[in-house]
């Protein structure tokens, strides 16, 4: 029997236990997910049992009592259990694009391999839910840091001219209330505009109303599906069918979009606008009070100033690192880029108040 060193044993068993705990996040995302995604999940949790299976044949006797995952698996399965799938999924893209087993001769070139198709996989999966995500996940990034970056500058502005704190604390509050207002206003006219312009592009029912009139001689209604994007021989196919000249509506999936019309609730494109406007407003009034709270409190001077820039530092790290979760990149790059962009902005806007305020004064 070979004698393992004991450094090779300890790696093992955190291998075996980081396979074990990586297997049970994947079995707790599948348990929220249905078909093809279910399957999914549950492939990658068996193929982590196959790693597994091996790390243990590997230690034999020296297995001994499971031992804690790392904290990077731990922090995947506590998100897994409380939180949506695509923090975790999007976590699971770089802790397999990080897999130590390149590295090290103990893996076999097929677990080597799995782990790569693994980041592949999972990136996939986190696609999908970064799809799924990405409208309401631009408007709250870009309304929440929107809110403070202005709103600080703008407060940082006013105290470095030199006026009162009272007067601060209002240029403040009206910064807020006219930012959230207009980010709203601004976000219900995008949604219904960007709505008016899909209606515009949809077909209507005229070619039903209309063949049975046409003159089969100079048939224009070729034109149409001309321009829809078929081939002229789909085009005449489909007239053929519209004019009754074929007994079945043979392939309908040659008119690219239905003509019947769907049913729309025309309320409920009007609520969702309201629902983007209102959530565009709550974004941007989150972030633009985080930098007049000291004023609020009663806190005036340099000291206000300090206090508003370092919550607004913290905001900005935590929405940064957020925006490096979900893009699979590293969150505090991210959240370090934002905090410098932010709090750049403000002293740039800060010296622009002391020169105002000198030349004013």
């Amino acid at each position: 029997m070979t004698e393992h060193k004991p450094a090779d044993i300890r790696r093992w068993r955190q291998y075996l236990a980081d396979e074990r705990a990586e297997a049970r996040v994947y079995r707790e995302l599948a348990q929220n997910r249905s078909g093809e995604e279910r399957a999914i999940l549950l492939a990658l949790a068996e193929a982590e049992g196959r790693h597994e299976a091996h790390w243990l044949q590997l230690l034999g006797e020296h297995a001994g009592r499971p031992r804690p995952a790392s904290l990077r698996s731990q922090l995947l399965g506590f998100l897994a259990r409380h939180f949506g799938s695509v923090f975790v999924l999007a976590l699971a893209q770089r802790a397999e694009s990080r897999s130590p087993y390149a590295n090290d001769p103990s893996a076999t070139p097929a677990m080597v391999a799995d782990e790569q198709i693994h980041e592949e996989v999972v990136r996939g999966l986190a696609t999908r839910g970064r799809n799924r995500l990405a409208g309401s996940f631009r408007a709250a990034v870009f309304g929440a840091n929107d809110g403070l970056v202005s709103n600080l500058s703008l407060v940082m502005g006013m105290a470095a001219s030199g006026v009162g704190s009272s007067v601060v604390l209002l240029s403040g509050v009206a910064g807020l209330l006219a930012g959230a207002l207009s980010m709203g206003a601004g976000e219900f006219i995008s949604v219904r505009s960007q709505r008016e312009l899909l209606a515009a592009t949809r077909p209507t029912q005229i070619t039903l109303a209309a063949a049975p009139s046409l003159d089969i001689e100079h048939n224009e209604l070729v034109l149409v599906y001309l321009a829809r994007g078929m081939s002229r021989e789909a085009a005449e196919h489909r007239v053929a069918e519209r004019m009754g000249l074929l007994d079945c509506d043979c392939d309908p999936s040659l008119s690219l979009q239905p003509e019947l019309p769907e049913a729309e609730d025309q309320h409920e494109a009007v609520g969702t606008a309201w629902g983007a406007a209102a959530s565009s407003f709550c974004f941007f009034a989150s972030g633009a009070i985080i930098p007049i709270i000291p004023f609020v409190l009663g806190m005036t001077g340099i000291g206000a100033l300090v206090v508003s820039a370092g919550l607004v530092g913290i905001a900005l790290l935590l929405t940064g690192g957020v925006v490096g979760l979900l893009s699979g990149t590293s969150p505090v790059t991210r959240g370090l880029r934002q905090l410098a962009i932010g709090l750049g902005a403000a002293a740039v806007t800060y010296l622009l108040g002391l020169v105002f305020g000198a030349v004013v004064g």
